[in-house]
């Protein structure tokens, strides 16, 4: 059970940009700045030119929205830091005055994590009994086994200082704060954590078989702590508290790059590939699909499917998914009546709820990447179409060099496309209103009419490819402001314009009208200027790679994060009657293709 706090206080954990953790207790009194001052007495940090965050919230003096248990943000407004630079990291005299709280603490505590509390227990336990964790060799990041009391692997822990690019990463690969891009620019660094719960979460029923997974505040001599400038490390370990996800720990017996993937049940990779396309998985290598075998016998047709690793999913923008499944046989069987009656119950925005209670930290751009996924999914099993042909849809593809926008990327280009009209269509009538109401004062009550029909005139055929911001434009994208140049990893405003470019584009801004004739299945459609891609040029022609073959961004084609609330609303219409007509248009052309392969077939008798 939650630890119930005396009226009107809490308890939060506030974790530094080098990875120091303190739990504090809150008073109603308390404001940004006295939490501020208490992290310096008690860790030796400065907190000039430093903002208290809790997820996209700059916190100031109302701190209502803070709930209990859960983790803060203490990082600077502006960072000078080149990739070069290593960060410091806490010292013994940082932890002097940490917590007093137990070694492992769930930092939510909700029905959904039961399972993970049993775990714990079993791990604190032996703790007690001198069985420590063990690091674990593999991966970019640091990643530990907890054991249970005999000795066997219980959980797996991760924490956010040590991921790729983190202060404390054992592994080299440093350079970064906490907050700013990582190996995926619209996954931050130390922000993988709470996604790998956010899959849990949303893995409704265990439909795909997601371990239990919880955010907690774990405290260990055995964590990583990187020494001074020199590198060097400390002779004796002390405990240090981090912030990590817990992930219980599932026996199998290989992964699924070690055998043939053509003989795993449909029935697992359906599910697997259903939870992946929700979320948008950037990362599904068969290095992260765990392969049990059921009965204990040789037949792999007697195995279950463990997917793990989803920390690189809901990025803040539409990414270029890694789908290993997209290729695999079972991908291209249609979905069976159960898997198409769970389709047909998700609740993008049902689920948006969930994670907005559970992890009040994570960002509203990747719970609208989430909305956009999910209703495409829906769509597309409404439509009949495969899990291959999903996955293909949402998929880049590369001509040589250079990167094309996915089909998914393209219907939201042309719903971005239109809002952007509507809203230009709308100033223009409250300018035309405006100056027609000051007219009206100063001319003849004769010339009314005339003068409101010639400035109405221009709008009744506004040009579909008018003088608009290229929607083809690299947008440029709230986390790549923080940049190792500028370091600013203050959460951006969520009016800023998504797209950058002023010039027309030649073939994209016609898309509403060519996907009443074409089929979205057919590429012709798409827009033949290709751009290069940014920072990273790829040699292959596949668009699917996985994220340890790649550490440079891609192109970033759909923003979502900038849009207001009824700019939002207006968006998901314009997307929904796009992916509606899309699918519509796919249907006939299938049908059509059928019909002409009949009479061709007929024909040669």
């Amino acid at each position: 059970m939650m630890e119930r706090k005396s009226s009107g206080r809490r308890r939060v954990f506030v974790q530094t940009e080098t990875g120091s953790v303190l739990g504090i207790e809150l008073d109603r009194s308390d404001n940004a700045h006295t939490v501020k001052r208490k992290l310096q007495i008690a860790l030796n940090v400065p907190i000039e030119e430093r903002s208290l965050i809790f997820g996209d919230v700059v916190l100031k003096n109302d701190l209502s929205t803070v709930r209990n248990d859960f983790p803060l943000l203490l990082t600077k407004n502006f960072m000078h830091r080149s990739s070069s630079t290593p960060c410091l990291s806490p010292t013994g005299k940082d932890v002097q005055q940490r917590d007093q709280s137990g070694p492992i603490e769930i930092l939510v505590c909700s029905d959904h994590f039961s399972r993970i509390r049993k775990l714990v227990r079993e791990i604190v336990e032996a703790m007690k009994f001198g069985i420590d964790p063990i690091p674990i060799c593999g991966g970019l990041g640091g990643a530990y086994y907890f054991r249970d009391c005999q000795g066997e692997n219980w959980a797996i822990v991760k924490p956010t200082d040590e991921e790729p690019y983190a202060p404390n990463n054992p592994k080299g690969f440093i350079g970064k704060a906490l907050g700013q891009p990582g190996l995926k620019r619209s996954v931050r660094v130390g922000e993988t954590g709470f996604r790998e719960v956010a899959a849990y979460l949303l893995d409704y029923d265990h439909f795909a078989n997601v371990p239990s997974t919880a955010l907690v505040k774990v405290t260990h001599s055995i964590f990583n702590v990187n020494g001074e400038v020199n590198g060097t490390k400390q002779q004796e370990r002390k405990e240090f508290s981090k912030i990590a996800s817990l992930q219980q720990f599932i026996p199998h017996d290989f992964d699924a790059s070690d055998y043939g993937t053509s003989s795993f049940p449909v029935a697992a990779v359906h599910k697997i590939g259903i939870l992946d396309i929700r979320i948008l998985n950037t990362d599904r290598h068969a290095g992260n699909l765990l392969v049990r075998k059921i009965d204990g016998g040789g037949g792999l047709d007697q195995v279950e499917l463990v997917p793990i690793d989803h920390g690189l999913c809901l990025p803040e923008n539409l990414e270029d998914p890694y789908f290993e499944w997209i290729h695999w046989p079972q991908a291209s069987i249609p979905f069976s009546e159960d898997e198409l009656e769970y389709i047909s119950h998700l609740d993008p925005f049902r689920d948006s709820e969930l994670l907005r209670m559970e992890l009040p930290m994570i960002r509203e751009a990747c719970l609208r990447v989430l909305v956009v996924c999910t209703i495409f999914l829906k769509e597309a099993a409404i439509s009949g179409l495969c899990l291959a042909e999903i996955g293909e849809m949402m998929s880049r593809e590369f001509r040589g060099q250079q990167e094309e926008p996915s089909e998914l990327e393209f219907i939201c280009i042309e719903a971005r496309r239109l809002l952007e009209e509507r809203n230009m269509l709308s100033d223009n009538v409250r300018a035309v209103e405006n100056e027609f109401q000051f007219e009206i004062d100063c001319e003849e009550e004769s010339d009314i009419t005339y003068n409101l029909e010639k400035k109405l005139a221009p709008q009744a055929c506004w040009p579909l490819g008018g003088n608009i911001r290229n929607p083809l434009s690299k947008v440029e994208e709230n986390v790549e402001e923080c940049t190792e140049e500028d370091g600013n990893i203050i959460p951006p405003r969520s009016d800023e314009y998504a797209f950058t470019a002023q010039e027309k584009a030649p073939t994209v801004p016609r898309l509403s009208m060519s996907m009443k004739n074409v089929s979205i299945g057919d590429k012709s459609w798409k827009h033949e200027n290709v751009m290069q891609k940014n920072g990273y040029l790829s040699g292959t022609s596949s668009g699917n790679r996985s994220v340890n073959e790649q550490f440079a961004g891609s192109t970033r084609f759909v923003k979502l994060a900038d849009m207001s609330e009824e700019e939002w609303v207006q968006y998901l219409e314009n997307f929904q009657h796009l992916v509606c007509l899309a699918f519509s248009n796919r249907k006939s052309a299938s049908v059509g293709q059928r019909q002409r392969q009949r009479l061709g077939t007929s024909c040669q008798f």
